[in-house]
């Protein structure tokens, strides 16, 4: 970090519990920031946000703690100081519903309490995905709601250790993902985004041809719902250095895309058409639980992840939980 005297604070390296470690890395990286005002906070970020996105690059994840934060505005504000490329809500194909803020902040997921979001790289299920994730905890639950993270990097090479052929028919075929659409917004479901806003369209003919230039295919079914299956997209992604990430949504799609319309047994196939094994994901999914740190939230909490390099999902908890988001473009 830059020298922090002439804003009156120096930041720490905190400890967290059950923090892991890669590589002589911790996981997440945790710094305590104690900024006396948002505009002595933005000009910190300003400042050191080069560093901060590099440390999340070798990391996986930065948690700031401890900066005067406290609205979505203080969040956009926060964000906007990274002077990063904006990644909107409605430009994404994210099936989630969330609420929005402002143009650059919206919240994490409207899914209820008792939902679990499964771990996944942020739309990776989609052609387009942003390339980091900002998350702001207005208000942490009063039981559960951590954020889990797992390196995808060490996963990967979990997986090419004890499943090989998963590993090459992950590199070979690449993933398709389907998923039915509601016509309107279903709020008791994590994935309960309309086709109309997902696809940023009003008709049926619109969101036609806009499948067509992504080049999804797609069925039309009862009460207008809409059906719709991805390219072929991949299942790994390079890194550089040797090192690839297991970058997808397999384990969101096979534990989690479940509700009134979907079933998670035909939510995901290779690239081929041709079947998972359901007891290799399984597998997958315990590799991916024995090294997930659970990020315990605080109020003001700021978190930058790097999407390509670290899954992340939600808990479920009790009480009231504000934990809002902000993507940053490729």
């Amino acid at each position: 970090m830059s020298d922090s005297s002439k804003f009156g604070f120096s930041p720490e390296i905190l400890s967290l519990p059950n923090q892991c470690e890669y590589d002589g890395q911790a996981f997440p990286l945790a710094l305590e920031v104690k900024a006396g005002d948002l505009k002595q906070a933005c000009g910190w970020i300003a400042e050191n946000a080069g560093q901060i996105e590099r440390q999340a690059a070798t990391h996986g994840a930065v948690l700031l703690r401890g900066l005067p934060l406290s609205t979505p505005g203080d969040f956009d504000a926060a964000v906007a100081a990274f002077g990063l490329p904006n990644f909107t809500y409605e430009d994404s194909l994210s099936n989630a519903v969330r609420v929005v803020y402002t143009p650059r902040v919206f919240s994490a997921n409207e899914a209820p309490p008792e939902t679990t979001i499964f771990l996944h790289h942020e739309m990776a299920q989609t052609p387009v995905y942003p390339s980091r994730l900002f998350f702001f905890c207005q208000k942490a639950a009063e039981q559960g709601g951590e954020t889990p993270l797992c390196r995808s990097d060490v996963l990967w090479e979990r997986i090419e250790k004890e499943l090989p052929g998963l590993a090459q028919n992950c590199l070979n075929k690449g993933l398709k993902y389907s998923n039915v659409m509601p016509a309107e917004a279903d709020l008791v479901s994590g994935m309960g985004r309309s086709w109309q806003s997902t696809l940023s369209v009003g008709s049926k003919e619109g969101a036609e041809t806009r499948l067509s230039e992504l080049e999804y295919s797609w069925d039309w079914m009862d009460q207008d719902e809409l059906r719709v299956t991805s390219p072929t997209l991949p299942a790994v992604r390079e890194l550089g250095g040797g090192k690839c990430s297991f970058f997808n949504q397999l384990i969101a799609a096979f534990k989690g895309w479940k509700d009134s319309r979907n079933d998670t047994s035909k939510s995901i196939t290779h690239g081929d058409g041709s079947p998972l094994d359901p007891s290799e994901i399984e597998r997958v999914c315990e590799l991916a639980d024995e090294i997930t740190f659970d990020l315990p939230w605080q109020d003001g909490d700021l978190a930058l992840v790097d999407n390509y390099l670290c899954m992340h999902g939600r808990r479920s908890f009790q009480g009231t939980r504000k934990v809002l988001a902000s993507l940053i473009a490729a």
